[in-house]
């Protein structure tokens, strides 16, 4: 998608404080001196069978770019394609869970739009606001800053045991809580510690390519440590074994040579560093002298998170993965 839209024409406004230029998470456009819109959408195909948790997790996903922009959601919109085929029950149970998410962000569901198609999909338009000086963006990485990864990852390898019936109930039920879990509380603990230079969430590119985004448009290098990242249980395992969606084979071609790995970095590993995530956490950018005060304010999230890495000033590589 980000090769698309670079090719269009670029909007020009005053007030349009985020854009498409970084590729980041969501547009900021300023209404007054103390206050910015943000919007953003995204909406998919069902990653689990249960249609409630499917709502759940669309919705999650979608509010999620609210929360890397540092701004609070405020209104939501259902986006539904659905096959006239399928019993109505089950649009039903896929909205619901998308409304308890968007009740627990504190928002309001106030409609949408629905079109019958072949499959089902699912999704939020999503208003939020913030204030126009604390916008997060994913281009004010600094040298010197640590990284903080807030959910663990390995989301698409699990879906895709899921898909051969070969996940174990443990990696489920730790999949499932990773995409159902708002990046809310996240966001309240940066808000609470302040001093955030970065932020982007981690979807469908995966980890290195929210990365390289970040690096590139922060014109600064990364280091991931990769023994340091938390990770869903057994998915090492499940990526030993072949079960790897075709979406991190695409994220790694896209980066190319913008990576590089260090020759002790296990072929899983870079599986699951290039894994599309779906709902995935937050990758914080903040100075080192910050990391335990955020790392203290991050103890009540419901997710693992750690620090996985360092920015260095732009060297020949975008990323490099020890």
């Amino acid at each position: 998608m980000a090769q698309v839209l670079c090719h269009l024409p670029k909007s020009s406004d005053e007030n349009l404080i985020v854009g498409l230029e970084t590729s980041d998470d969501a547009a900021v456009y300023r209404i007054k001196d103390d206050l910015a819109l943000i919007q953003t959408l995204d909406f998919f195909t069902p990653v689990v069978d249960d249609p409630y948790l499917f709502g759940s997790i669309a919705a999650a996903n979608s509010l999620s770019d609210v929360y890397a922009m540092g701004g609070n959601p405020a209104l939501a919109m259902n986006i539904v394609c659905f096959p006239d085929c399928l019993d109505p029950s089950v649009l039903r149970e896929i909205l619901k869970g998308g409304y308890q998410k968007v009740k627990e962000a504190g928002a309001i569901l106030v409609g949408g739009h629905s079109v019958s198609d072949d499959e089902p999909k699912y999704g939020l338009s999503v208003t939020g606001f913030v204030h126009p000086d604390r916008v997060f963006t994913n281009k004010g990485a600094k040298p010197g800053d640590v990284l903080i990864l807030t959910k663990p990852l390995g989301v698409g390898i699990i879906n895709t045991a899921i898909k051969g019936d070969l996940v174990d109930p443990t990696s489920y039920d730790e999949a499932i809580e990773v995409m159902t879990s708002l990046n809310k509380y996240a966001k309240e603990a940066m808000d609470r510690v302040g001093h955030i230079n970065s932020v982007t969430d981690i979807t469908g590119f995966g980890l290195l390519g929210h990365a390289f985004e970040m690096a590139k448009a922060s014109k600064v290098s990364l280091i991931i440590n990769s023994k340091d990242i938390p990770l869903i249980s057994n998915v090492v395992e499940y990526a030993s074994m072949g079960l790897v969606p075709a979406g991190a084979y695409s994220n790694r071609n896209f980066l190319g040579d913008n990576v590089q790995f260090k020759d002790r970095v296990p072929e899983a590993m870079k599986d699951i560093l290039f894994d599309p995530q779906t709902s995935g956490g937050l990758l914080i950018s903040l100075p080192k002298e910050f990391k335990g005060d955020l790392l203290k304010a991050l103890e009540n999230i419901p997710t693992n998170y750690a620090i996985i890495g360092e920015v260095i000033e732009k060297s020949e590589k975008y990323i490099y993965v020890d």
